[in-house]
């Protein structure tokens, strides 16, 4: 597995919607790329201006929600992921 850097974290995004609200099958071009996923790896985090490590804000296991552009998409071991920078996490879901 990948250990992210600095303020950087890995996201297994989630499936994209298959179906319109209306119940209509949609194609997967038609689909919205996934904006939410799991976090599965976190890094240490940014240093401040005295060197010091900021602690991140998201944690293994969060379910985020993320920049729609932002991130870097990769496959590790046949499935998908995103590094994404903790300033384009826009929120964590909660419950």
């Amino acid at each position: 597995m990948l250990k992210p850097l600095g303020a950087r974290a890995l996201v297994k995004p989630l499936d994209a919607e298959e179906k319109s609200s209306g119940g209509i099958i949609l194609p997967e071009a038609a689909q919205e790329r996934p904006r939410e996923g799991e976090i599965v790896a976190v890094g240490p985090g940014a240093l401040n201006d005295e060197g010091e490590r900021m602690a991140m804000d998201v944690a293994v296991g969060d379910i985020v929600i993320y920049s729609s552009y932002g991130g870097t998409e990769l496959k590790v071991d046949g499935e998908d992921y995103l590094l994404v920078n903790e300033s384009d996490i826009i929120a964590v879901r909660e419950g």
